[in-house]
């Protein structure tokens, strides 16, 4: 692969994206967990997504056709990043306080970065982990005043595990695309196959602990499918994935502090959220953090060659 690299601002544009879709996607999620099972949901979400996919990439004439090894690792990224992982986020919200899921998550910052040190040697640079520690701060003390209103009913240690599990799994997933991006696998024909194996592996989770395959036809529940599918889910994603492949895991990963920030002033907007002392102070510091890792370096920008 050659060496390329993102200019400022792209990696500005493709971070916005990513991260003002994923903030906005907490209030869609909302209509998504009241009369069907999470993991049946996402299974409808990323069925929609790759079909809307594939039906682009015949209309755009692109091949749809892998070698069986190549699919194996698509199938990898897929079953992480697209299915085990939001289904494990879709339970844990139901066992934890959306808030807790949410600093939880966060610490994809620092999962992904050192995974792809581990995995394939990419550096990382001092100051991409102060912005991530000062990032999980500012989220954490945006969620304060939730996390003291007291936990909801249910196992809040089994909403803190799957939390967690959930961070991990999407850690993995990113350093598949990773793996993925690297072999050149293009990136709407693999995102397409990805959705697929991600939609199927929810829909296993779904047999297996005997979910019931309703749906909810109400117009609340059919809008945010249509958009957490097609802006959740395509959209944001490939925005995602394109960050990742250009400015690398470090950057790419703090969407991950981001979306939350994002998602407490749409809740302002439209849920008459009210701020506090700490909230402000935690947002404070998230964005200082934005700034450091958004920051254009005086040297070349993040690069990587085919490994």
């Amino acid at each position: 692969m050659s060496v390329r690299s993102a200019t400022p601002r792209s990696t500005v544009t493709l971070f916005a994206i990513s991260s003002l879709i994923w903030g906005s996607t907490w209030l869609a999620i909302k209509f998504q967990l009241d009369h069907v099972s999470p993991d049946v949901s996402v299974a409808y979400r990323f069925t929609l997504a790759a079909m809307l996919l594939a039906i682009w990439c015949s209309f755009t004439r692109r091949s749809l056709r892998f070698d069986a090894r190549s699919h194996t690792f698509i199938a990898l990224q897929g079953v992480l990043m697209f299915g085990f992982n939001y289904v494990a986020v879709y339970w844990a919200e139901r066992y934890a306080k959306s808030g807790l899921v949410a600093i939880l998550f966060s610490t994809i910052v620092f999962m992904v970065p050192l995974g792809a040190r581990w995995v394939f040697g990419t550096p990382i640079a001092p100051r991409m982990l102060v912005a991530a520690l000062l990032g999980i701060i500012g989220v954490t003390l945006l969620f304060v005043p939730e996390l003291m209103q007291g936990s909801r009913e249910g196992d809040t240690a089994l909403g803190i595990a799957l939390g967690l599990g959930a961070t991990v799994i999407a850690a993995g997933g990113n350093l598949a695309a990773m793996r993925n991006q690297r072999r050149d696998i293009p990136l709407l024909a693999g995102t397409t196959w990805g959705m697929t194996y991600g939609a199927l592996a929810a829909g296993l989770v779904a047999v297996a602990h005997g979910a019931t395959w309703s749906f909810d036809a109400r117009v609340e529940y059919v809008l945010s499918l249509f958009y957490l599918a097609i802006f959740g889910s395509v959209a944001a994603f490939l925005a995602y994935l394109t960050l990742l492949h250009r400015a690398g895991p470090a950057l790419a990963s703090y969407v991950g502090v981001t979306t939350p920030v994002i998602a407490m002033m749409f809740s302002t907007a439209f849920e008459g959220y009210r701020w506090t002392p700490l909230a402000v102070v935690g947002v404070a510091l998230a964005v200082i953090g934005n700034w450091l890792a958004l920051k254009p370096r005086g040297a070349r920008p993040e690069s990587r060659t085919n490994g």
